[in-house]
């Protein structure tokens, strides 16, 4: 059994200066000049414009590649972890078993079958910043060649199935697969005895299937959140805070009142 199973949203990455993905300042309420992030995020995207999809991913996400752990990634690093961020923060900060359920921003994975199992590879932005200051052109010209992208027969760019590379990030229209170890997150799920969700919207496919399995095993849920949505159970803790508040009295007391 599990004693406690935490999951992890944007909030806990806050303090460390990555902006949530649904608030006022989020990845995802922050539209682009062309297209929401709704549309861009998407394997769609990635298929029909490899070139422009993966300039707004480099620029929207990769400079936060040396972003550090803060208080909380560090309390639960020894956790029981299922974190929807994609930052690396957890591993950062030492838990080397928590399940980054929507990918890592530091790695890559091979352009396939969704359901193919696979292991991702090390993305190595350095390599790109080693290059030195590139201008759109050159540096779309860059990514592509990263992500070993060509033009086909008729001049249009076109990912190659079995060849090409996508970053390790479960896109708006794709699906939890074992490469996102979902199986093992589900496992945890049921042998938990009780699930903690912090700094979450509840807005995420993962924190639905979460608090469905909660409520079929009628086990305690604890919701930490400054602003905590309300859920009609009657097995729930509120704790009105944020998560380094929160993590902080858990390191002082080994038991919430």
């Amino acid at each position: 059994m599990i004693n406690e199973l935490f999951i992890t949203g944007a909030g806990v990455s806050a303090d460390s200066g990555i902006p949530t993905f649904r608030g006022n300042d989020g990845f995802w309420t922050i539209g682009s000049i062309n297209y929401t992030p709704q549309e861009m995020a998407t394997r769609k995207k990635f298929e029909e414009n490899p070139d422009e999809f993966l300039l707004w991913y480099y620029k929207r996400f990769a400079k936060y590649k040396n972003v550090q752990p803060n208080s909380t990634h560090k309390w639960l690093a020894d956790k029981y972890l299922i974190t929807q961020n994609i930052d690396g923060l957890d591993g950062k900060a030492g838990n080397m078993n928590y399940i980054p359920i929507h990918g890592r921003l530091d790695k890559l994975i091979t352009y396939d079958d969704q359901m193919k199992p696979q292991n991702p590879i090390d993305a190595d932005w350095d390599n790109i910043e080693k290059k030195g200051p590139l201008d759109r052109k050159n540096l779309i010209e860059v990514l592509l060649n990263k992500f070993k992208i060509e033009k086909s027969i008729n001049g249009r760019l076109i990912p190659k199935i079995g060849i090409s590379l996508k970053p390790f990030v479960l896109l708006f229209d794709e699906y939890y697969t074992d490469i996102y170890r979902i199986s093992e997150a589900e496992s945890w799920m049921n042998i938990a005895e009780k699930i903690i969700f912090i700094g979450t919207s509840f807005n995420v496919n993962i924190t639905s299937i979460a608090l469905r399995t909660a409520m079929q095993r009628s086990i305690p849920i604890e919701i930490v959140d400054p602003e905590p949505i309300r859920i009609p159970y009657d097995k729930v803790k509120y704790h009105q805070m944020t998560s380094s508040k929160y993590c902080g009295f858990r390191g002082q007391n080994s038991e919430l009142e």
